[in-house]
């Protein structure tokens, strides 16, 4: 054991660059069951995977049901098949360090019954994440606009400005009418809007955030005005688009995303690779970072954000990292989705890419204690990293300190102003 390794990565507060945390007036009132709580983010996709029925899946994230023992019948034998995957294992940590279960069984599910609820009180979602994951701060995209001040850790939970819809090219006239004050009518009028948002929620963000691989490919190419314009005059009309013009309005609304960023210095975060969930199929050639080449290149004051390592696919976020100065690859996810893979990925990393572009960790999660578990597999993986590099002989322990300190939060404070945001939110 190399002790004062361990003990530096167990003890630093780490940078939480990722969450889609739901509210703390969600986590009182609406806060997952026991069940819930241990299989949602993700485990429930891996128990499909292994052949539990959707019937059963879904039920077992239904809190409102109340046989428990039925729930976990659905799904008791498909978790014995992948109890050692990365979201098993996130899983076993969540259950043993929340609920202090070793073996997860109907007893003890109905055991940890009283813990859960004490889980759902007022703060409890900040000591959570502050006390009990040692985070310094989380970011959250809750796939909106507004970048408000979170009344139960005003310096604490930051929130990314969405800019998903646009870059679906998705218009939502009436809700930008009502946020800003602006009647969209044309491309000029879009424009003016997005300007009002950021005037609005800019100074506020900590990053704009996109995920819109779930709904087109990631190329982008410029956009033919002309036919942008009538795409949105389709769009605000209520008219069908074609594949072709939502992606021609999509990447129109992406670019002014990404001028707006720059405007304001905001990171720009994107999911690249893997497509979380079931039974859908991930287009190698739409999810890839490569993709983005052209994007660098045009915007190189922008810092854009990989996420996800873009797993399997994660040779190319290297290489990016490693060509371009405004490209930083964020682990956040990636220690779920295959702990193994996201070791060697710290590895190859630092023989490959300067040592300020590596973001270790974002649970990607919608509770507290998920992201407790994963913040545990994350620190466990680094360890585990930069140990193998010591014992290959590549590093002392004294430079794996120092590139943990990297990893964990030293980056993150390089790319994104946290405490300029925090200032202002104190302020609002």
């Amino acid at each position: 054991m190399l002790n004062d390794l361990y003990d530096y990565i167990q003890q630093t507060p780490l940078i939480d660059t990722h969450e889609h945390l739901a509210s703390e007036d969600e986590n009182i009132h609406n806060g997952p069951d026991v069940l819930r709580e241990l299989f949602e983010f993700y485990g429930v996709s891996d128990l499909r995977s292994a052949g539990a029925s959707l019937e059963a899946v879904t039920r077992v994230l239904d809190s409102k049901d109340t046989d428990v023992e039925a729930r976990w019948n659905g799904v008791k034998d498909a978790w014995e098949h992948c109890k050692f995957t990365g979201y098993g294992e996130a899983t076993r940590l969540l259950a043993k360090h929340l609920y202090q279960i070793d073996e997860i069984t109907l007893d003890a599910i109905i055991a940890a019954s009283e813990l859960n609820q004490q889980y759902r009180q007022a703060g409890q979602r900040l000591h959570l994440l502050k006390t009990v994951a040692n985070l310094d701060h989380v970011q959250i995209d809750d796939f909106t606009w507004a970048c408000q001040p979170d009344p139960a850790g005003v310096d604490f939970f930051l929130y990314d400005l969405s800019w998903v819809n646009f870059c679906r090219g998705q218009i939502e006239a009436e809700q930008l009418l009502e946020t800003t004050g602006i009647q969209v009518k044309d491309l000029a009028t879009l424009r003016t809007a997005m300007e009002a948002l950021f005037a609005k929620y800019g100074h506020q963000a900590i990053a704009v955030k996109t995920q819109h691989a779930y709904n087109r490919t990631l190329k982008w190419e410029s956009p033919d005005l002309h036919i942008t314009e009538a795409s949105l005059q389709k769009e605000l009309h209520g008219d069908a688009l074609t594949v072709d013009e939502r992606l021609m309005l999509g990447n129109w609304g992406w670019e002014q995303g990404l001028q707006l960023a720059e405007e304001y210095n905001l990171p720009f975060k994107i999911h690249t690779g893997y497509l979380a969930g079931n039974d859908k199929y991930t287009d190698p050639d739409g999810v890839r970072s490569i993709h983005f080449a052209p994007l660098f290149l045009k915007y190189p004051n922008v810092k854009f954000v990989l996420m996800h390592t873009a797993y399997p696919w994660t040779s190319e976020n290297l290489t990016l990292a490693k060509h371009f100065p405004n490209v930083y690859l964020d682990m956040c996810w990636a220690w779920s989705i295959n702990p193994f893979h996201s070791t060697q990925f710290i590895r190859q990393a630092i023989h490959s890419v300067p040592l300020n572009k590596i973001f270790l960790f974002g649970g990607d999660t919608l509770w507290a204690s998920g992201t407790v578990a994963y913040a545990i597999q994350a620190r466990n993986g680094l360890y585990d990293a930069l140990s193998q590099e010591i014992s290959s002989g590549y590093l002392t322990e004294q430079q794996a300190i120092h590139i943990a300190s990297r990893f964990m939060h030293a980056n993150q404070k390089d790319c994104f102003d946290i405490e300029g945001t925090r200032a202002v939110l104190k302020e609002s």
